[in-house]
């Protein structure tokens, strides 16, 4: 018999791990223990006594004690945001395993639960298809103007003017696009862009010439793909080398009125040269799902800046995005109890014996 802490949210319910693990395992013989904490409608902060450095855990829901009391004897734990710091882990020795509903496993102490051999799993792409939807929505909408049209509607305002030549939006067809990144995301991206005619230039320095070639994209320099897209939209991954990858002296080199979009991670760009660009028309439109800060403060100065378009950090909230990460962690889980090899593994050293 063994006993299963599925740990879900107001996103990925209880109900989709056990459900799920339960059709991977039928004749297993598993007890589930419920942890159910809600989405909370600001930023996620710190939690626990190790938060603040030596490897503590963020954007995580829920506190330790509500961990603690509800894992009780299990060996399992399918999670989504739930904090599982240095001293959950240490509090919780009959736990052998960690299963993350994310790309990222940020609400788990790594660190400390490679020292108690406790492979700790991740779900990669579970987004994919959602981020990449919602960036070429964002796109649209700023090229389009289709949200400040929305806006002055409802106002009453009827934005005939939009059919004066100097107001109109612009075409996908014919556009250059410039990708900055070329992961699961950025290549789902790259693909619809094209289906609308549009030209695809791609920096990232580990992207596969000879994938980008056989997708019909063009991969260049950052520089030179500034210079060159009408449009841009970050899909990069956040590293020491990427904050701020996107800065006032690299936007500089846009065409004059480019489309810049981010929906990706708000470190990657430079947040302090932007209301400035849009005033001196360098940028034409701005669309925001991420933050250098979240959620912005009410004083911040794109709030009122023309042809800008934000929404709170929304680009992976689809149903099939949740019903994806639970199936991909209980497969991950299924795959531990039968002793099989796992897929995504945050910590590999675990597994060859190599930890600390």
């Amino acid at each position: 018999m063994t006993t299963v802490l599925v740990s879900g949210d107001d996103f990925i319910a209880p109900e989709l791990f056990s459900a799920a693990l339960s059709e991977s395992l039928p004749s297993a013989g598993l007890t589930f223990r419920t942890l159910r904490t809600r989405w909370p409608n600001e930023p996620f902060g710190p939690v626990g006594a190790d938060a603040q450095g030596n490897g503590g855990v963020k954007e995580a829901s829920g506190t330790e004690e509500q961990v603690l009391e509800a894992l009780g004897d299990a060996s399992v734990a399918l999670t989504q945001m739930a904090p599982f710091t240095a001293r959950v882990i240490r509090e919780a020795p009959a736990l052998k395993f960690i299963g993350v509903a994310r790309g990222g496993p940020v609400n788990v102490d790594l660190a400390a639960a490679t020292a108690a051999g406790i492979p700790v799993t991740l779900t990669p792409g579970r987004n994919a298809a959602a981020a990449a939807e919602f960036a070429v929505g964002l796109i649209l909408a700023a090229m389009r103007r289709i949200t400040q049209a929305d806006a002055a509607l409802k106002e009453g305002v009827w934005r005939g003017d939009y059919y004066a030549y100097e107001n109109a939006g612009l075409e996908l067809d014919g556009a250059t696009v410039g990708l900055v990144g070329y992961g699961a995301i950025g290549s789902i991206v790259a693909r619809v862009l094209r289906a609308f005619g549009a030209h695809v230039l791609v920096s990232d320095p580990y992207a596969d010439q000879a994938r980008a070639y056989a997708d019909g994209v063009e991969l260049t320099a950052l520089e030179d793909l500034l210079r060159r897209s009408s449009v841009v939209s970050l899909h990069a991954r956040v590293t020491p080398e990427t904050r701020h990858l996107l800065n006032a002296g690299n936007l500089a080199l846009l065409p004059e009125g480019a489309v810049l979009v981010n929906s990706a991670r708000g470190e990657l760009l430079d947040y302090a040269p932007l209301p400035g660009l849009l005033e001196s028309g360098r940028l034409g439109a701005l669309a925001l799902d991420v933050y250098d800060i979240e959620p912005p403060p009410a004083d911040w100065p794109l709030h009122k800046a023309p042809n800008v378009i934000t929404t709170p950090h929304l680009a992976g909230a689809t149903r099939q995005t949740a019903d994806r990460a639970a199936l991909i962690t209980a497969g991950e889980a299924a795959r531990f109890l039968r002793g099989e090899p796992l897929r995504h593994v945050a910590n590999p050293e675990v597994l060859t014996g190599s930890r600390p």
